[in-house]
């Protein structure tokens, strides 16, 4: 029987083959000078496979309650995958023994300067997490195949900085009836990844 893990990499290899047409970018674009940046897109190893995303603290000083991804700067000696686990460690006490690598996405490049590459990976079901309350508010896991779906990605607009500005939103509510807002650069991503891997899959 073949595994998510085996499944999500001949999809991860099929879908990589080409250059992405069309990405989604960032509604204001990015300065010269990017930072390296990493975020684990962390797939849950489930019939109906999930996927961890966290709520940042309100009182954190930059994206301040956004949906994220476990992720961050890369550090000097460091490459994407190893910050990705890195901070999948520090945010959520992701034990990067029990995460199974994948393979890098298409980087994202943000207004802010940074330059995001995903890591794609699986993990197993029900991993006992640990929130950093000082970087994580809460975390959940949407269905992977309900964010992939374009159906679910709805474009938004807004007036920002003296212009319209495109965007893109998820809306899920967990098993409790709550809803979780999932926009901006994750957004971007997620869409992003979904013209690479299709939600139908899974």
């Amino acid at each position: 029987m073949t595994t998510l893990h085996e499944r999500l990499s001949r999809l991860y290899d099929i879908g990589h083959q080409q250059p992405l047409p069309d990405p989604v970018r960032d509604g204001v674009p990015p300065p010269d000078l990017l930072h390296p940046a990493a975020v684990l897109i962390a797939v849950t190893e489930r019939e109906r496979p999930g996927v961890l995303l966290t709520h940042r603290p309100e009182t954190m000083r930059k994206h301040a309650g956004q949906a994220a991804f476990p992720g961050g700067r890369i550090d000097p000696g460091e490459n994407p995958v190893e910050a990705a686990l890195r901070e999948a460690e520090e945010e959520l006490g992701i034990d990067p023994a029990h995460v199974r690598i994948i393979g890098a996405s298409d980087p994202f490049h943000t207004r802010t300067g940074f330059a995001v590459t995903p890591v794609l990976a699986t993990v197993p079901a029900d991993l006992p997490l640990r929130p950093n309350p000082a970087e994580v508010a809460e975390w959940f896991e949407p269905p992977f195949a309900f964010i992939l779906d374009p159906a679910n990605q709805a474009e938004r607009e807004i007036f920002f900085e003296g212009a319209m500005r495109r965007y893109i939103e998820i809306m899920w509510h967990d098993p409790q009836g709550k809803a979780h807002r999932i926009w901006g650069v994750t957004a971007a991503i997620i869409a992003n990844l979904a013209r690479r891997i299709s939600h139908e899959q899974f």
